[in-house]
């Protein structure tokens, strides 16, 4: 970018504006539409990744994948509504139609909901007879999907 000087008519060289990153402008809503892509990559690997292995390892493993697949999804949803909560107590704001919950409520239902996870890791476990590997790949599939979120995030796409 060049630009003329008024009185000498030379060209003044200006420094190039740096383009902005998209971590400079990062708000709640784009925390929560980033986890909601994290969970559309997630239940995406879950459901392909189940396929796969449905013929390949038998449907127990598949199950047992999917029944991860499941948990890390809901887990997703379970921290952007933490988050959420956490963010609206520090910004001093009232949060959607639980706003007059305590913070000592919501962390009690989300210990629940923690609960009722490893509740259904345990029947999936006892019941399905799945190799416990293939259940931990699919508990590991939200940090795949955020991981990958937060790559294309930091990449600027």
């Amino acid at each position: 970018m060049t630009e003329e000087r008024v009185e000498t008519g030379e060209p003044v060289n200006l420094p190039r504006a740096t383009p902005e990153h998209p971590l400079d402008t990062f708000d709640d809503g784009d925390l929560a539409r980033l986890l909601g892509r994290a969970a559309r990559v997630t239940a995406g690997l879950g459901a392909v990744v189940s396929l796969i292995l449905w013929p390949w390892m038998g449907w127990r493993n598949g199950a047992t994948f999917a029944v991860g697949a499941v948990i890390s999804m809901g887990s997703i949803f379970e921290w952007g509504r933490l988050i959420r909560v956490f963010n609206g107590r520090l910004d001093g704001q009232k949060v959607g139609r639980k706003a007059g919950l305590g913070s000592g409520l919501v962390v009690g239902l989300f210990l629940a909901r923690l609960m009722l996870f490893a509740a259904a890791i345990y029947v999936s476990l006892k019941s399905l007879h799945g190799s416990p590997l293939v259940l931990v790949g699919g508990l590991t599939l939200a940090v795949a999907g955020l991981v990958w979120e937060a790559l294309k995030l930091l990449r600027g796409a």
